[in-house]
């Protein structure tokens, strides 16, 4: 499997992932089905458009393919008919957004290994397309995002893609290299949850 196609799987399986994720936190604040979809939308979208227009990459992914919003409204809509059969949506919830985080980390690493960008900027882009559709999801849903609190999130990210630069330069196959990463960003969201770890906080 080439770079494009494993990198192609990869953003459908992060897009399914945080229109799970949004759907999930929008039912949670109660909004009605237009709203839920919204926000679905905005999860999945917001951290590849982001990156898209840093990079002058416009039309932005999702309006040259409208597949992708296909695959959003009917993950959300299957999400929708299935949440009674979830007893508990803050661990799904969690372990979706957490999926996404490591699935969209590679995704936007690796467009910014396609325009030939430096490293730090690879990793940075990756950042933002894994925590920008939470932090609009979470703005809108008058929520405090969790890039902006004490828990490791970005710096999962930023962890995750140097790794995987890492491992690139060590030769290790691109394909590893990408689900160990995944691994790598997801396991480090569960454990940082479950034994509450955070970075330190200066005197404030």
């Amino acid at each position: 499997m080439d770079d494009f196609s494993t990198t192609e799987i990869i953003e459908v399986l992060g897009t399914i992932s945080f229109a799970i994720s949004g759907t999930f936190a929008a039912v949670q604040k109660r909004l009605d089905p237009f709203g839920v979809l919204i926000i679905a939308f905005v999860t999945s979208i917001g951290g590849g458009t982001v990156r898209d227009l840093l990079l002058g990459d416009t039309p932005v992914a999702w309006m040259r393919d409208v597949n992708y919003c296909l695959l959003i409204l009917v993950t959300s809509i299957l999400t929708l008919f299935f949440k009674h059969q979830i007893k508990k949506f803050k661990v799904t919830l969690f372990l979706f957004d957490s999926l996404g985080l490591g699935l969209f980390t590679l995704v936007g690493v690796q467009k910014g290994i396609i325009f030939g960008l430096e490293p730090g900027i690879c990793i940075a882009l990756g950042t933002i397309t894994g925590c920008f559709g939470g932090v609009i999801r979470d703005t809108l849903l008058n929520t405090i995002p969790l890039i902006f609190r004490k828990e490791i999130y970005a710096t999962a990210c930023i962890a995750g893609g140097m790794l995987y630069f890492g491992m690139l330069y060590f030769n290790l196959a691109a394909d590893l290299a990408k689900i160990i990463v995944i691994v790598f960003i997801v396991t480090l969201r569960i454990l940082v949850v479950r034994y509450k770890l955070a970075l330190p906080r200066f005197g404030y």
